[in-house]
């Protein structure tokens, strides 16, 4: 029984960890991309985006946004997508005292402590970055951009 479970998990951690990629947004959404006309149909395969997409072709394009604003431009209403990646930024630290109050090693640690505290080795921080952003006029979009 044990081996079921330690497979199941590994299943599941290796289905996690692939890639989404337009054409798996398209097997898991097919009436999505049926509705779309044959031109956006072609962009969405490709992972393209052109002005006067609709919502649901971006979703299918590029994927879920990271993060969503609404607003008016021009007494419109106005979206904006953003998709956010991150870059690892690796360190090593050594750091050793006695300490009483403070907010742990160099001001790392968001909780006060006191007492010895020893450590050394590599961290890593993962910084975000905002990689796209799609814009969006009365529900088409406007415009876009993208990191290279």
């Amino acid at each position: 029984m044990k081996p079921l479970f330690v497979a199941l998990g590994l299943g599941l951690l290796a289905s996690s960890c692939a890639p989404s990629t337009p054409q798996t947004r398209i097997q898991q959404h097919p009436q999505q991309f049926a509705a779309l006309n044959a031109k956006e149909q072609s962009l969405v395969q490709r992972g393209e985006l052109a002005k006067g997409m609709s919502p649901d072709a971006v979703l299918l394009a590029w994927g879920s946004p990271s993060m969503r604003y609404e607003g008016y431009q021009k007494g419109r209403a106005a979206q904006r997508w953003d998709y956010t990646a991150a870059h690892p930024v690796y360190t090593n630290q050594y750091f050793g005292a006695y300490s009483f109050g403070g907010y742990g090693h160099y001001g790392h640690y968001a909780y006060p402590y006191s007492g010895y505290g020893f450590g050394f080795g590599p961290e890593v921080a993962y910084l975000p970055y905002c990689k796209a952003s799609v814009w969006f006029v009365d529900g088409r979009v406007d415009a876009w951009e993208r990191l290279r």
